[in-house]
């Protein structure tokens, strides 16, 4: 009897483990629009398949995006300079994602936060509630935010 416990229970967690990652098994998973929220600021990006099979992620909506004086808030933090005039709206976060099918993820380039005007190395998952999750990282320090798939 308790080899029959200890036999369901190590399926159960097993399933359970295949269940969470049901969304990172194929590359394509990862098309589609999204909302997120980062400090404070609400958003909807983008990420779709480029012709070289790599992904790019783009905000292509902000809840304020005006200034104080109702102009179009633009990516003024950028560290390249001629990306300073880029509309909140049209920002591209990043660029070149990649598939690790060794993995069951997506990695191989960095994401940049307009914000600070940083840019992180990045790794995406789905989470097992669906919500996908984007991991900046710059040498020891990392922070994650969450995406929710709207389309």
């Amino acid at each position: 009897m308790k080899k029959i416990l200890l036999t369901t229970l190590a399926l159960l967690f097993v399933g359970i483990g295949n269940a969470q990652n049901v969304l990172n098994n194929a590359a394509d998973n990862i098309v589609g629009t999204y909302s997120g929220t980062q400090d404070g600021e609400q958003f909807r990006a983008k990420i779709t398949k480029q012709s070289d099979g790599t992904y790019q992620g783009q905000i292509v909506w902000m809840k304020n995006d005006k200034d104080e004086n109702g102009n179009k808030r633009l990516d003024t933090k950028n560290p390249d300079k001629s990306l300073r005039n880029t509309p909140c709206d049209r920002i591209v976060l990043f660029s070149g994602l990649q598939y690790n099918s060794d993995k069951k993820c997506w990695d191989g380039t960095k994401i940049y936060d307009p914000q600070r005007g940083i840019k992180a190395r990045l790794t995406v998952t789905f989470e097992k509630d669906g919500r996908l999750r984007l991991k900046g990282s710059v040498f020891a320090f990392s922070e994650s935010v969450y995406w929710t798939k709207v389309q």
